[in-house]
């Protein structure tokens, strides 16, 4: 996955636990876009400064994922939703039975309803 991608999700699942200036930081430097020097001038301190709060701020973020995990568990539930509603789907098209088609179809539902 694409460093901007992992810790712009890293920052949804652990940002709370970061001191605001560092997730402010992380928030304008990925999921804004900004540069370090855009964020510097907004946030009232240098590039440099910025650099190493942005640094030190996924080091953290890191950390985190990898004492608690969050975010590989939702990637697997995610995985498992989608294997679950793909063989309901699989169920509800081979099925003659139009009793078990139909429970393969709220099955499907219920399954895409956890993902949002």
């Amino acid at each position: 996955m694409e460093k901007n991608i992992e810790v712009s999700l890293l920052l949804d699942f652990y940002g709370e636990l970061l001191k605001p200036g560092v997730r402010q930081t992380i928030d304008l430097y990925y999921n804004d876009d900004l540069s370090l020097s855009e964020v510097a001038q907004q946030c009232g301190i240098t590039r440099q400064g910025v650099r190493d709060s942005v640094k030190r701020g996924e080091a953290r973020l890191y950390e985190f994922e990898s004492k608690l995990g969050l975010m590989r568990r939702f990637r697997q539930v995610e995985s498992g939703l989608d294997e679950i509603a793909s063989l309901a789907l699989q169920i509800a098209e081979e099925s003659s039975d139009t009793k078990a088609a139909a429970l393969a179809g709220q099955i499907v539902t219920l399954a895409g309803g956890l993902k949002e």
